[in-house]
């Protein structure tokens, strides 16, 4: 492999098959040494130009401290201009001129080679005492334009403020360098939710809140989460500097995104030190919580073995912000990756944001304040799964073997695309996107009920005409694993299922998409019990982790389901999807700190609570109904008596199944 990786440092797949074959490999040994050799190639490349540009720099260093020693032995004590040193004549005004250009240019250049020389630049504390504090009254905060109306136009940033961007994200990465590996007293652990959260009053007490103090009414949120995950480090960050691939990998949680503005990128590698301005939506699918937009500064650097991102706002550049700017304020946030063996990546990630919580409906308090609703560990668990997703679709073999064998590889990679598209349409349509307008509506066997009308135009996704959506969520009192367990199995269908009803629900193909219960694509069809109907085919996707668990699915055509299955396109497939998502509650938990010996953390536990409400799931499910063919056609009062029914059916249903009535 040496010899032909100096021949061939990129070979092809039929390249690297037949090595493989040579030396009895698995291919993916093979793909992994070529990228890990070249990693370490491109280490050692970029530790001789960072030797090059030290010695540089100290030449630089060199000339200009010569220049300044001339430059005091000539100028004259009385006239302040500069002399001969031989004779004492004055130099030309021109020459004068020159000279003075001559050392602000050679100072240029060694600010300029020490940003590269050194890993972590001291920030002068100076310059970031001068960031603007957000105000706290709205007297003093004009409501202004939107997040998204700011994100339309760019920075255009003074000299001075691009001198403050610097040093702000580099003081960032210093602080997420610091708590991404920090343990007892600044993060404990709850040990019902299993996730680490930061300690407001020690992090108060080491750190300088450095983007100002926080806006009065916000809450701050700050959770870590550190996993493994199946990609290479690199990969990775060219995921996250890039806005289209980050918000393709994030599809669930992002309902939009774009690049403001690149500021800067590296020189060796263009992802060390690149440094852009992103708007993004955060969402969850839920109408009853509503999306964050957040305008930051990403930030990414190479320090010895490890990736940083880092995200911070950028809010505090400019006197009196637009007060949209403060409902989301991102404190030192992103993650620290590692890479390791067989291409996977340790990843510690970290999120810290102030942010108005108005807006959410009363069941959600507790998941949201508590920093688990957008916490790291939705991120994380995303991140897995979609990275699990991928290796599956470029995998030459079943991922599991309890997969149903499709007839060709490409017929099963073209069912898991048209699955992720379906549970992307389903997210962003059940999300309370600024694109919706949700109207809360009173139903009968449930709190409220939101509903929204879109019309579907020239979508090849969707079916063109009226489309009527409804959701509503609920809190349950059974654990999230065994409510998604219920919801996923397709011999429990006929229990909440109408379309179902009384019919037999056979899984005709089974794809796994990871090595996790339920993270599995399904084609059930569903035989009527009338022997003169026909039968149909719903998909169903179902994913799962720690966060977050959805089951969505949609009724499909025979004919279009066979040419998926033969490796037809997965996007002229058109789709409506239904379904459930699935949060975890720990509403009535009250947490307080036991101090654990030896296990590097204080540990948060619940005092006097029982096992229902240790183990209850907010669960929210969404209908979509077309109402008419014709964009022209409008909503009566029996399509929106017909899908409160379908709701309240459902919901009863599902109580009564799992004992809960």
């Amino acid at each position: 492999m040496e010899r032909m990786f100096k021949e061939c440092p990129h070979p092809d797949e039929k390249a690297r098959a037949e090595l493989s074959k040579e030396l009895n490999l698995d291919p993916r040994q093979v793909k992994f040494w070529f990228q890990n050799k070249r990693t370490q190639m491109k280490t050692q490349q970029e530790r001789h130009d960072n030797n090059y540009l030290r010695n540089e720099n100290d030449k630089l260093r060199a000339e200009i401290k010569a220049l300044k020693d001339a430059l005091k032995q000539a100028v004259c004590s009385k006239c302040g201009m500069l002399t001969n040193s031989s004779g004492g004549n004055q130099v030309s005004p021109e020459d004068q001129r020159s000279l003075v250009d001559t050392v602000e240019m050679d100072a240029e250049l060694n600010l300029l080679g020490s940003q590269f020389v050194q890993t972590v630049p001291v920030v002068p504390s100076n310059t970031l005492n001068g960031l603007i504090q957000p105000s706290f009254s709205s007297n003093n905060s004009r409501p202004g334009p939107s997040v998204a109306e700011i994100a339309a136009h760019p920075l255009c940033l003074t000299d001075s403020e691009k001198l403050m961007v610097v040093e702000l994200a580099v003081a960032a990465m210093e602080e997420l360098a610091q708590i991404a590996q920090a343990v007892e007293p600044l993060w404990m652990l709850d040990l019902n939710s299993n996730i680490e959260i930061l300690d407001k009053q020690e992090y108060q007490r080491q750190f300088k809140n450095i983007i100002g103090p926080t806006v009065n009414g916000a809450t701050v949120e700050a959770t870590r989460e550190t996993d493994m995950v199946m990609m290479d480090a690199h990969s990775l960050i060219e995921t996250f500097m890039d806005v289209d691939l980050w918000a393709q990998m994030f599809s669930l949680i992002i309902s939009r995104a774009q690049r403001v503005e690149t500021l800067a990128t590296g020189s060796v590698d263009p992802l060390d030190g690149a440094m852009q301005v992103v708007y993004a939506e955060l969402q969850l699918p839920t109408p009853f919580i509503p999306t964050r937009e957040v305008y930051f500064l990403r930030y990414s650097k190479r320090l010895e073995h490890q990736w940083l991102v880092v995200d911070i706002c950028v809010d505090s550049l400019r006197a009196n912000p637009p007060l949209s700017l403060l409902k989301c304020r991102k404190r030192p946030s992103g993650c620290v990756l590692e890479q390791t063996a067989n291409g996977y990546s340790k990843i510690t990630w970290v999120e810290h944001v102030e942010v108005d919580n108005i807006g959410v409906h009363p069941i959600y308090h507790s998941l949201v304040n508590s920093g688990m609703g957008f916490g790291a560990q939705l991120w994380v668990g995303t991140l897995q799964r979609q990275c699990k997703l991928i290796a599956n679709l470029l995998a030459k073999r079943n991922f599991s073997s309890k997969d149903t064998v499709l007839s060709n590889k490409e017929g099963r990679a073209s069912m898991l695309k048209l699955a992720e598209r379906m549970s992307n349409n389903f997210c962003a349509g059940v999300s309370a996107a600024t694109k919706h307008s949700w109207i809360t509506l009173s139903g009968s066997g449930t709190d409220e009920f939101k509903v929204v009308i879109r019309e579907s135009i020239d979508d090849p996704g969707r079916p063109p005409g009226v489309v009527l959506s409804a959701a509503t969520s609920l809190r349950l009192p059974v654990s999230p694993e065994r409510l998604f367990h219920f919801l996923c199995d397709h011999n429990c269908r006929t229990e909440w299922d109408i379309l179902s009803n009384m019919g037999m629900v056979e899984e005709t193909v089974h794809v796994s998409k990871g090595d996790s219960f339920g993270n599995s694509v399904s084609l059930l069809k569903v035989n009527s019990p009338s022997s003169g109907s026909s039968s149909s085919l719903i998909l169903q996707d179902c994913s799962s982790d720690k966060s977050c668990s959805l089951v969505v699915y949609a009724l499909v055509d025979v004919d279009a389901m066979k040419a998926v299955l033969n490796g037809g396109d997965p996007d002229a497939v058109t789709l409506l999807p239904s379904g459930f998502a699935i949060l975890p509650d720990r509403h009535a938990l009250s947490p307080c700190i036991n101090h654990v010996r030896n296990s590097g953390y204080r540990k948060l536990s619940s005092m006097g609570h029982n096992s229902e409400n240790s183990h209850a799931s907010l669960l929210t499910m969404a209908f979509q109904i077309l109402v008419d063919h014709e964009l022209s056609a409008k909503l009566s009062l029996e399509s929106v008596a017909t899908i409160n029914n379908l709701i309240s059916s459902t919901v009863t249903r599902i109580k009564r199944a799992l004992l809960c009535e």
